[in-house]
């Protein structure tokens, strides 16, 4: 069975950059599609970005403008959100979840999800 463990959040402050770590286990990266997800404070989850097992990428979020970045390491069987220009909007608990290929519209859902990492971007 596949597991995901994220990685990476915390407090930073608006403008600066903060990089999330989601790790793999059960299964090497290349036979699964990682997404990223994220919920803010009283908000719904709502869908980020996700990479395929060939390394096709899908970014559902057309506010992130280019801002977000998903990638992955096949050698770690990680795959990384690289996160530039922060505001204070994109506070939130975000999430990575598995599956076998990347869904077109992130409300289909995904497989197997990790606990969050929480996110928080001051002033």
């Amino acid at each position: 069975e596949v597991h995901v463990v994220e990685s990476g959040g915390g407090l930073v402050q608006a403008g600066g950059s903060l990089r999330l770590s989601c790790v793999v286990s059960g299964y090497t990266i290349d036979g699964y599609a990682i997404g990223w997800y994220r919920q803010a404070p009283g908000k719904e989850r709502l869908g980020v970005s996700c990479i395929s097992s060939s390394g096709g990428t899908t970014y559902w979020d057309e506010s992130l403008k280019g801002r977000f970045t998903i990638s992955s390491d096949n050698a770690k069987n990680t795959v990384y959100l690289q996160m530039n220009n922060m505001r204070t909007e994109d506070t939130a608990v975000y999430y990575c979840a598995a599956d076998y290929k990347c869904p077109e519209y992130y409300y289909y859902g995904m497989r197997n999800w990790g606990e969050g990492t929480l996110v928080t971007v001051s002033a």
